[in-house]
């Protein structure tokens, strides 16, 4: 499903995907949610090589737009409702995160401004998250009588431990861009003026890797938390084994014999 307020636009091998509804904060229909799965889906089938995640208009996105009824069948996808309604609705909506989540390919999420319920779940979908020094984090669920989705039940332990979770998700509290960074779910905060500079640097750092070993990096420390030792040396060693079969290994090696940087090609 195509939507007019999602944007993706590909400069060589980094996709970017802009969540752009002015007027709204960016915040979410059901065609927007649609369509930033698809974009990542097709980014998953691409030879991209980093998405970079964010919203225009001096935000990232205000989360789901409540103007339509969560629980109402007869909302159409564009009035902001979820069409299908209430589970169904809600199972729609998890595809979405899913998708940004396991998505091959490494994710970048760059936030300024706010980042609300959906929107501040699927800012944490991302594998790594760049913020600007005005942005502002809020599990806003329980002061809306919700409770929470978007993966956030599930990803905001694993990022700044249950406590810190819980105590977000139960008082709803608006969280700066320092406390953040205290509490460890950005990877770094700039500068508003910096913010495009820094994520298209480490954007690009991304890019020029090996994306078939960083592929499967990135599937292996996604599964280290439920895996055993034995299972997460067995991976490394199941990818290791492919990584020794490819052309961008021996360019590395030759490389490095001629001190120069490698030219990854990813095959």
């Amino acid at each position: 499903m195509a939507s007019e307020h999602v944007r993706v636009e590909r400069v060589d091998n980094v996709v970017t995907v802009t969540l752009d509804r002015a007027g709204k904060k960016n915040a979410c229909t059901m065609d927007m949610w649609i369509a930033i799965r698809d974009a990542f889906r097709d980014v998953a089938m691409s030879t991209a090589r980093v998405v970079i995640l964010t919203g225009a208009n001096g935000d990232f996105c205000a989360g789901a737009d409540l103007g339509g009824s969560l629980g109402g069948g007869s909302s159409e996808a564009s009035s902001g409702g979820f069409a299908r309604g209430g589970l169904a609705g809600m199972r729609d909506l998890a595809t979405v995160v899913s998708a940004v989540h396991d998505c091959p390919v490494p994710v970048i999420a760059k936030v300024d401004g706010v980042a609300i319920g959906a929107g501040f779940g699927l800012a944490l979908a991302a594998d790594m998250l760049w913020c600007s020094d005005r942005a502002r984090f809020s599990l806003a669920f329980a002061r809306l009588g919700l409770s929470l989705d978007f993966g956030t039940s599930w990803v905001l332990p694993r990022r700044i431990g249950l406590h810190q979770a819980k105590r977000l998700a139960y008082t709803g509290d608006i969280v700066d861009a320092a406390r953040a960074e205290r509490l460890g779910f950005v990877n770094e905060v700039v500068a508003v003026d910096a913010l495009d500079a820094e994520v298209a640097a480490i954007a690009a750092q991304i890019a020029a890797g090996p994306p078939i070993a960083l592929s499967m990096t990135k599937r292996m420390l996604d599964n280290a938390a439920t895996v055993s030792l034995l299972q997460a040396t067995e991976a490394e060693a199941v990818a290791q084994g492919v990584n020794l079969a490819t052309t961008d290994l021996r360019d590395a090696l030759q490389a490095f014999a001629e001190k120069r940087r490698p030219e990854f090609q990813g095959r």
